[in-house]
């Protein structure tokens, strides 16, 4: 447990060296390129007004969200009512489908877990 501990301790040494050399000038280079997102002057005010943007902007598009869910789900209920007259390739892409989204929740999972097949440091 200690080597475990002094191996981290360690790590994160070498982190904030790394950060400390370089973090200045990547902080610059991301501004640079990014800097018509940047609002001038800083101001208070202008960080609330465009939060305020950001949330109404938000809560404006809930009814479009809201119109395309119900489309969907009327789409796969009459998906549902036709299934007697479902071809072997709609329900094959169907199943590949889902086995997708599974095989990207187990990525996210695996991922989530630094790249771990336990969930265990090792």
């Amino acid at each position: 447990m200690a080597s475990k501990l002094q191996q981290l301790t360690s790590k994160a040494c070498q982190a904030s060296q790394f950060i400390a050399k370089h973090g200045t000038s990547y902080h610059k280079q991301l501004l640079e390129q990014n800097k018509q997102y940047i609002q001038d002057p800083p101001t208070i005010e202008k960080c609330n007004l465009l939060a305020k943007q950001l949330f109404y902007t938000r809560l404006a598009s809930i009814p479009g969200r809201y119109e395309s869910f119900h489309k969907e789900l009327d789409y796969a209920k009459q998906f549902w009512k036709n299934r007697k007259d479902l071809k072997v390739e709609d329900a094959g892409i169907a199943v590949l489908f889902g086995l997708e989204c599974f095989a990207w929740f187990c990525a996210g999972e695996i991922v989530g877990r630094g790249f771990t097949f336990t969930g265990y440091y090792v």
